[in-house]
């Protein structure tokens, strides 16, 4: 084993994010870390990287085993330049290179046991030499600085002066290069282009360490895992599936398809024991008059048979007891859209009209000229690398944001659903549930239920404070309200954010049969899969029109054959 970490415990204040968690990662196994936001995945990593203490649990690593930690937010390298990482990160590689030649000139000198033992260091230092790729160091620096692309980087160029996805990318690739046993990765997708993803993909595939990796691409993860470590919100408890993303994701299929047959036949058998209790303690309905004329043995047929009736329904109360302290919750209903909206109100009309839009930013165009239609059943998928305009495009049609020049007709019928990066539109005083209520048609009491009812919340979270509220648990609040908020026009910027997967692929379904227009910006593959309309690759201002995926694949790889 690699490493191994057993019954881990962390809280911060009240607040448990990891309750007794254990995995193993054997050598060549590829385990991915998967969960709702805020359930310890990061902290788990800290943890095992020895950056952060638990409270209680351990981390024990294999004899010998090196680390390489890859956090989302890389501090403390600012003043170094890329030639001071490639060094740092060849550091021992480099030591035992000049161990190997300090004993290499040492054994022309040595004879007897101090030639044998000179030998057999020498044996331990090139075995271990080679198998770290010591004779490929340039080779594997071209390799993995060009397919990050960041070859074009000076190597004089310090660290502090990069971009945020310069500095991602950096630093994964200093981290690739020590070629570490167990690499642990936090969300080393990020700042990635289509080409640099392929490669990394790839490269991680070939991987011979071991590697525990928290991301929420999923198509990533199909492509590069061998087994998947879910920590479960409620509980903050750890359990392992083998296989890759989509042998995931059908075994949670399949445990959700027996937990509603299990409700369902525990609430049928707890109606029929109440059914029983209530009807059977209120009348025999099995008793038959005794025709016998004798008094006593009358009386005595009666009093055993109330005996009987009176032990049946004691071992009914006492069943129906058992099976209501230990019922299953009811599974969450599948999210779907509110129908109470009137999308034929915008019937034969145009929602929105894009008329000659341009806008700057540091005097680079993210958008420019850009004329085109929204339809009422229009399905449109914003890409593009990022920096690319994305989000400004979204928040100009929502009328958050004006352009420099042009205009946007927004047809009066129109309500828009809107769904932000960052959860700006939430007040941080609200709680929960005043913040939910804001503007939407809905009894409490109802709005409560549907909360509770879709899976999304539990009512002790009715009343936390937004403030107070994860990353994760703002968004699906945020989705929460576009679900009820009877919109017939939606615009989601990178709605895969901060999302655990069972909720992601609710609301992907939901959009599915949703029946007004939907505008919606991300990166993620596999949801410009299920997306299901066309494909907007926004890129120089331009605007390039892709039927649909299929097309959008087909014409980038071409794209990158002839570039």
């Amino acid at each position: 084993m690699l490493i191994t970490i057993h019954q881990l415990t962390k809280t911060y204040g009240l607040n448990t994010v990891l309750n007794g968690v254990s995995l193993v990662v054997n050598p060549g196994e590829r385990v991915a870390l998967v969960g709702a936001n805020g359930v310890g995945k990061s902290t788990l990593l800290k943890i095992a990287a020895g950056e952060l203490l638990p409270d209680a649990g351990s981390v024990r690593l294999g004899g010998g085993v090196r680390l390489g930690y890859l956090p989302q937010v890389i501090i403390g390298y600012d003043a170094h330049t890329l030639d001071d990482l490639i060094a740092d990160a060849l550091r021992d590689l480099y030591t035992l290179e000049a161990r190997l030649r300090t004993l290499e000139s040492a054994i022309s000198t040595l004879s007897g046991a101090a030639l044998d033992a000179a030998m057999t260091d020498y044996g331990d230092c090139l075995d271990t030499f080679e198998r770290a790729g010591g004779y490929e160091i340039e080779t594997r620096l071209a390799q993995i600085w060009g397919g990050l692309a960041i070859d074009h980087l000076p190597r004089d160029r310090r660290f502090g002066t990069l971009s945020g996805g310069e500095k991602a990318r950096v630093g994964l690739a200093r981290l690739l290069l020590g070629v570490p046993d167990v690499l642990l990765l936090d969300e080393p997708t990020n700042h990635l282009d289509g080409a640099s993803l392929t490669w990394l993909e790839g490269y991680l595939s070939a991987y011979r360490g071991g590697m525990l990796i928290v991301s929420h691409d999923r198509e990533f993860l199909n492509r590069t895992v061998t087994a998947i470590v879910e920590i479960d919100e409620p509980t903050r408890k750890s359990k392992r599936y083998s296989g890759d993303y989509d042998t995931y994701a059908a075994a949670k299929a399949s445990e959700r398809r027996q937990w509603e047959a299990t409700y369902a036949a525990q609430q049928e058998e707890m109606a029929v024991l109440r059914l029983t209790v209530g009807q059977t303690a209120r009348q025999n309905i099995n008793y038959r008059p005794q025709t016998d004329g004798d008094k006593y043995i009358r009386n005595f047929k009666i009093a055993q048979h109330d005996h009987t009736v009176s032990k049946r329904v004691q071992a009914a109360e006492e069943k129906l007891a058992r099976l209501e302290a230990e019922a299953l919750p009811q599974p969450p209903v599948p999210l779907h859209f509110d129908p109470h909206f009137d999308p034929a109100a915008l019937r034969g009309r145009l929602p929105l009209v894009v008329s000659g839009v341009s806008k700057q930013f540091g005097g680079r165009a993210v958008l420019d000229d850009v004329y085109f239609t929204v339809g009422t059943r229009a399905r449109i998928l914003l890409a593009g690398p990022n920096g690319a305009g994305k989000s400004t495009l979204v928040k100009i049609l929502a009328g958050l944001e004006a352009p420099d020049s042009g205009e946007v007709y927004r047809n009066p019928a129109v309500r828009f659903g809107y769904l932000d990066q960052e959860r700006g539109a939430l007040n941080p005083a609200h709680t929960l549930l005043e913040a939910f209520r804001d503007g939407l048609e809905l009894e409490q009491q109802a709005m409560v239920t549907v909360l509770i009812r879709s899976g999304l919340f539990r009512y002790a979270d009715m009343e936390t404070p937004v403030s107070g509220m994860s990353s994760g648990q703002r968004r699906k609040l945020q989705i929460a309200r576009l679900i009820f908020g009877r919109a017939n026009l939606l615009l989601l910027d990178e709605p895969t954010n901060d999302v655990s997967f069972d909720v992601l692929e609710g609301l992907e379904s939901a959009l599915c049969e949703f029946p007004g227009a939907v505008i919606a910006a991300s990166h993620d593959r596999r949801f410009m899969q299920n997306f299901g309309g066309e494909i907007w690759l926004l890129d120089g201002g331009r605007i390039t029109v892709y039927s649909g995926w299929a097309d959008y694949v087909e014409r980038d790889q071409v794209r990158r054959s002839v570039s």
